[in-house]
């Protein structure tokens, strides 16, 4: 026997507005077609002027706590991944924790950008694992509209809002890779490329700072690495790609996304996309693409799937798991 860390349940919340390609034909030289070409990406959702990153992550904590039919009382730790706190300090994290009323257990942020959620489920599976927590909520949620350089138009129109969450809980299992639960992990980085995709500001160089990126470069990255990832991950797990039912990945571009899965010999038929809605929610984009991904009936119990993130650190990983 074996303990595994198994998602009972899952959520997610979009702001209200939501941001056609159109929009931005107004203010840039850009088009609809330009975008759609390049990105897959078709409209996005902006939070509210009041709405903060841990207000996004509640309300997908929520719809998470309901799927699992659990309540706040029944959750042991927090972790929440963003690049987009409310505030400096405390974290976004003990925000939801109040939020939701949980009084007892701990929260905390976890940062890697858009690799954050994977970070964040390794994280939360290693305490589990190890026996600090039985059940644990995990978080991805930004507001990257907050960061966005209006005038660029190579990276303002690539970014949403969004929130996403799942709840693990442990369970046994017989330790190999038929059990229900996370099978495997593999977090990377490297911060010799952070010229590559960064904020050019933050709290001790005294500025908030716009979202910087090099997209050519960060794409040459992209499909290498995460193909990679996702193979070390199902190596771990006694697993192949033949094994996969469902690749979720981090939905930043289109042409990421399919190169990733012909470079793994998949094919878009065993790909959950949802970047033509959300464009890239960064942290969120995984845990989104999850909820949406059972609401549309195509992840299903027992389905082995596979997730993988690269962000900026640059910051990669994946998760091979059993739903």
């Amino acid at each position: 026997m074996a303990g595994r860390s198994v998602v009972v349940g899952v959520g997610h919340y979009l702001p209200e507005r939501v941001v056609p390609n159109s929009e931005f034909e107004k203010t840039l030289e850009t088009t609809d077609e330009w975008i759609r070409t390049r990105s897959g990406i078709e409209r996005r959702h902006f939070a509210a002027e009041d709405e903060t990153t841990s207000d996004l992550a509640t309300k997908a904590a929520k719809a998470a706590l309901a799927d699992a039919g659990l309540t706040a009382d029944d959750i042991d730790a927090i972790v929440l991944a963003t690049s987009t706190a409310d505030l400096t300090f405390p974290s976004a994290a003990t925000m939801v924790q109040a939020q939701l009323g949980m009084t007892k257990g701990f929260a905390f942020d976890v940062q890697a950008v858009c690799a954050g959620f994977v970070f964040a489920l390794s994280n939360a599976n290693a305490l589990i694992l190890s026996g600090q927590a039985k059940r644990v909520l995990v978080i991805g949620a930004e507001t990257f509209s907050r960061i966005m350089d209006w005038t660029d138009r190579s990276t303002c129109v690539l970014f949403g809002d969004g929130a996403g969450a799942l709840v693990l809980e442990e369970q046994e299992g017989q330790g190999t890779a038929d059990d229900r639960g996370i099978l495997a992990t593999d977090l990377n980085s490297d911060g010799r490329y952070k010229d590559l995709l960064y904020v050019d500001g933050g709290v001790s160089t005294q500025s908030t700072g716009h979202l910087r990126m090099q997209g050519n470069q960060v794409f040459r990255h992209a499909v290498e690495k995460l193909a990679r990832t996702a193979e070390v991950a199902l190596e771990r797990a006694g697993l192949t790609g033949d094994d996969v039912d469902w690749i979720v990945p981090h939905q930043a571009n289109i042409r990421i996304i399919q190169g990733t899965a012909k470079k793994m010999g998949l094919p878009m038929e065993n790909v959950v996309v949802t970047v033509q809605d959300h464009g890239n929610t960064s942290a969120a984009s995984i845990p989104l693409a999850l909820s949406v991904g059972k609401q549309r009936g195509q992840i299903k119990r027992g389905d082995l799937i596979v997730t993988e993130a690269i962000g900026g650190g640059l910051a990669w990983g994946a998760v091979a798991l059993r739903w």
